[in-house]
């Protein structure tokens, strides 16, 4: 916790009203979010919250709305050329003391998900609510499980039972980026190594095989590992290939049999799958590895920042867009043909700390920079 951070200050007035198991879109973005925030969903417990976002959606005429276990997808229907979808996750990760939600004298909202990102999810809401007849038309989605495992993950589930449900021209993500466009993400495949060795005393050591010390050449392997910078579509992005984990052991007494060497390698989107895996195969080839365990993968997402949606986009929230560095659900969309970027109010750096916030101008910001492209005439 940082030394400022005034969990213990009152709640501002306009803010995080009683909740009775409704949301008040009427509200503004900043006591929107301190709503949402008071409103917990640690990821598994989102069915109260997606309950009362579909309530509210339904309430707004101008949208359809659906939805597939705790996920909510609304839509505009008015048969404009261009098709956006606006994307956030309403789970947490579990809260940490922090909540309910603090507003300080600074203008600084703190409380779990203020970034990452029920702010986000607030400008989501917001703008479903106050733009009833965009130039494009819209698609938002609220989905459940984000912050755990993947193939829990709603916007996968909403992907394999509705894909028509998420088609569009170009798509945005409210994850947390300080108000700037990020661009695509990385893909990040986990592998499990394992070495092997013969058991024994440790009084008697020459009777075994120490998989531990069997391991040094991966170690040494990756201590000497030059990452890559790769740049595409003007953005670079830099890889990183690390040790996350070992395990390896039996007793204080005892010569391990068998090590592994937990490795989780973060790749530039151009790079496929299939590539990024023999790129680690090959890293390691020569390393003493037993075996090789791929334990999760998911690929990364180009930036698609040449699309004519994602320039008028550029243009119209100003700035110059970034790399995003980690994996976000832009690589659902991309995998759905849909290009996409990141862009929400949220600090990424204090995703998922216990002094986690977010500054409401960048909550307004972010709102009226798409309320702006949304409701501009277009040539």
């Amino acid at each position: 916790m940082a030394d400022n951070a005034p969990l213990d200050a009152p709640l501002d007035a306009s803010l995080g009203a009683p909740l009775d198991g409704s949301l008040d879109l009427g509200l503004d973005g900043p006591a929107l979010t301190a709503a949402l925030v008071d409103f917990p969903s640690v990821s598994g417990t989102e069915k109260p919250l997606a309950d009362a976002v579909e309530q509210a959606l339904r309430a707004l005429p101008h949208l359809t709305v659906d939805r597939y276990g705790n996920n909510v997808v609304a839509r505009t229907n008015l048969g404009r050329a261009e098709r956006i979808v606006l994307a956030g996750h309403i789970d947490t990760v579990p809260i940490a003391d922090n909540v309910p939600s603090r507003l300080d004298e600074n203008g600084v909202l703190w409380g779990c998900g203020t970034s990452d990102m029920k702010s986000g999810v607030a400008v989501q809401l917001r703008i479903a609510a106050t733009v009833p007849e965009p130039n494009r038309d819209l698609t938002f989605v609220f989905y459940d499980n984000e912050e755990v495992a993947a193939h829990l993950n709603g916007l996968g589930h909403v992907a394999e039972a509705h894909p028509d449900w998420l088609e569009g021209d170009f798509a945005i993500l409210l994850e947390p980026s300080l108000g700037e466009v990020e661009g695509g993400c990385q893909g990040t495949l986990r592998v499990f190594l394992h070495t092997e060795g013969e058991r024994a005393h440790s009084a008697r050591s020459w009777m075994g095989s120490n998989a531990i010390h069997a391991a040094s050449p991966i170690l040494a392997r990756l201590a000497a590992y030059e990452p890559q910078k790769r740049v595409i579509d003007g953005l670079e992005y830099r890889e990183g290939l690390n040790a996350v984990r070992i395990e390896g052991g039996v007793a204080t007494n005892v010569i391990p049999d068998a090590c592994t060497v937990v490795v989780n390698f973060r790749y530039a989107p151009d790079r496929s799958m299939e590539e990024a895996e023999a790129h680690v195969r090959e890293v390691f080839a020569d390393c003493g590895v037993t075996e090789f365990v791929v334990d999760d993968h998911s690929p990364g997402a180009l930036p698609g920042l040449s699309h004519p949606a994602a320039r008028a986009f550029m243009e119209a929230v100003g700035g110059s867009a970034q790399p995003k560095f980690g994996w976000t659900d832009v690589s659902r969309f991309s995998a759905l043909g849909v290009p996409a970027v990141n862009y929400g109010p949220g600090d990424p750096l204090y995703a998922h700390k216990r002094d986690e916030h977010v500054h409401v101008d960048k909550i307004r910001h972010c709102e009226e920079r798409l309320r702006d492209w949304l409701t501009a005439r277009l040539p």
